[in-house]
């Protein structure tokens, strides 16, 4: 028997580099950018800081050469206009104290005293109330974003709102009076004379914090509650008409209008002037003191100022007696007490 050995040869291989696919190149997506439209990036001046506007400024200045007349802002009056002048001042109430008027020497010229015009703007929608009803109630309705509307406690009051950049101007010719909130437009009670012209004017309110109390079903309400209340508003003229931005801008305290919220009235208010020097003074100094709830008016140096510690504490002693008055006139037989 015979074996036969059969010898194979190795298996072929070949050595080839090893075959890789390579892998596709990677897609770099960047994603949208965010957009903010409430974020609005202003640009500022690197020295002065201040951003610079895309709308040029159409506001007037007086330059400092013109600030003491002779320029242009001055204008000489006529006789109609200083006997309307003259009217004026008598139906405006300002008092001086007589002792000033005996000490003072120079008398007001009226070029020196009066007002710098505005130009006057002719409106298509311009209705003249004056001399109209009070408490008669129209029938149409207003724009209101011609009007300055003033909201107060039991009204809203609208003054005509002449175009301006400052947007202080006034127009009392022109004045209605609503409930809250509502478009029932009525004519304001007038008390006394307005300004045949555009003013500028600084508005301020006079008014109290109303604390009240929750409910007591309603534990997670806070434990009081504040509201501003205003009463009265008071609009007091820019002197000479001047605007805010101007170096020598300064209020007149001489003239103020008093809208009153229970009354739905406008008024001029009475002011008593103790400081020396008429209507020609500096009134950089002047001081405004304002009592009796918004009803009296005196204008003072501003070196009288009282520490408003000093004023609590004497109108707290005032009180304070009254009140022991008040007791100690149920023990007597008299009405005033001797006890001080």
């Amino acid at each position: 028997m015979r074996a036969a050995l059969l010898l194979l040869p190795p298996p072929l291989i070949s050595k080839l580099p090893p075959l890789t696919t390579a892998p596709p190149p990677p897609i770099i997506t960047s994603p949208p950018p965010f957009t903010f439209p409430s974020l609005k990036f202003k640009l500022t001046h690197p020295h002065t800081h201040t951003p610079f506007s895309a709308r040029p400024n159409f506001r007037v200045r007086a330059d400092e050469g013109d600030a003491d007349g002779g320029g242009p802002d001055e204008y000489d009056m006529d006789e109609d206009e200083e006997v309307e002048e003259a009217d004026n001042k008598k139906d405006y109430d300002v008092e001086y104290d007589p002792l000033l008027l005996l000490s003072s020497s120079t008398a007001a010229s009226p070029s020196a005293a009066s007002d710098e015009d505005i130009q006057m703007v002719q409106s298509k929608s311009f209705v003249s109330t004056q001399g109209w009803d009070s408490e008669m109630v129209v029938d149409y309705r207003i724009n209101e974003e011609e009007f300055h509307k003033i909201s107060l406690l039991d009204c809203d009051f609208f003054i005509r709102k002449p175009p301006d950049p400052d947007n202080d101007v006034y127009d009392f010719r022109e004045m209605y009076v609503t409930p809250p909130d509502t478009d029932v437009y009525a004519i304001p009670k007038v008390l006394a004379p307005m300004p045949q012209k555009y003013i500028r004017c600084a508005k301020s309110d006079y008014g109290c914090y109303n604390v009240t109390e929750p409910p007591i079903d309603a534990p997670r309400d806070p434990l009081y509650k504040s509201e501003r209340e205003i009463l009265k508003v008071f609009l007091t003229k820019h002197y000479r008409n001047r605007r805010l931005g101007d170096p020598d801008f300064v209020l007149d305290f001489e003239e103020i209008y008093v809208i009153d919220s229970r009354t739905k009235s406008i008024n001029r208010a009475k002011v008593l002037v103790t400081v020396p020097g008429g209507r020609n003074r500096d009134r950089t100094s002047d001081l405004l003191v304002i009592r009796d709830n918004g009803n009296s008016f005196k204008i003072t140096h501003a070196s009288e100022r009282d520490d408003p510690t000093t004023v609590i504490e004497r109108e707290e002693w005032v009180k304070t007696r009254q009140d022991m008055e008040r007791h100690l006139r149920k023990l007597r037989d008299f009405s005033t007490s001797n006890w001080f």
